[in-house]
């Protein structure tokens, strides 16, 4: 029944909402669907900031490796919450000045603000520069010349870098333009893609966008067949590895 019941709510709920998208009559099931959804979501919120507090207390408490990094998660857990949930250092809004907390947390000046802006968005901005060296190390790998395709790879990869520089416009600068050519030929426009800029664009407008799209498709084919294994109730993983 721990099982059973948490499958049948999950099914019929998907079933409701793809019933709703399709019949314009049904779509008010849909949005009570999604008050639903939202109000579980909000729970979940909140059992996962319990789980994280217990996490991290018995790593404290047990002085595993790593237990001062998880001090600071707590700390600073706390201290947002804390900042977001009373509203510390916000102005009432205009429209009810006489009600302390009508204001919004996230004002300019406010603790949370400061936070966000001044620690949170640098340390987003230190992990992005950090992946960059994590990209170059495995496009060092991917692009090494071992077959015909890691060739063509890399060679893609080489006219795209140079491209999007000033040093590939430099480089083929002496090839004509048909841009400020009126009404130019077909052999005109060919000599023009050969411009690296232009090489550039063709190389991601028709091979770039129709490998996206390709990968798109199969994402969305992936997604709707893992979709209806949930909903049929042949992929219960989601409910965890507990017996009925």
């Amino acid at each position: 029944m721990k099982r059973t019941a948490p499958l049948l709510i999950a099914s019929i709920a998907g079933f409701v909402m793809i019933v709703a998208y399709f019949i314009p009559r049904t779509q008010t099931w849909g949005e009570d669907v999604s008050v639903w959804f939202d109000i579980l979501a909000a729970i979940a919120f909140i059992l996962g900031g319990g789980n994280l507090l217990r996490v991290q207390l018995k790593k404290i408490s047990d002085r595993r490796p790593g237990w001062a990094y998880a001090a600071i998660t707590l700390i600073a857990f706390v201290v947002m919450l804390t900042c977001g949930l009373l509203k510390i250092g916000s102005h009432p809004n205009e429209q009810h000045p006489a009600f302390a907390w009508s204001g919004t947390y996230n004002q300019t000046g406010t603790p949370f603000w400061w936070m966000y802006e001044y620690l949170i968005v640098p340390l987003q901005s230190t992990i992005f520069a950090m992946l960059a060296f994590y990209v170059a190390s495995a496009a060092f790998r991917a692009f090494r010349a071992k077959n015909v395709e890691a060739i063509l790879l890399l060679g893609t990869a080489f006219v795209i870098l140079l491209g999007r520089t000033a040093a590939g416009v430099f480089l083929t600068d002496f090839i004509p333009s048909d841009v400020l050519i009126e009404d130019p030929t077909f052999m005109q426009h060919l000599i023009s893609t050969l411009r690296l800029e232009n090489l550039t664009v063709f190389l991601m407008d028709i091979f770039n966008t129709a490998g996206n799209r390709a990968i798109m498709i199969g994402i969305a084919l992936g997604t709707a067949s893992v979709s209806l294994k949930i909903l049929l109730g042949v992929d219960r993983s989601y409910l965890g590895s507990g017996e009925d």
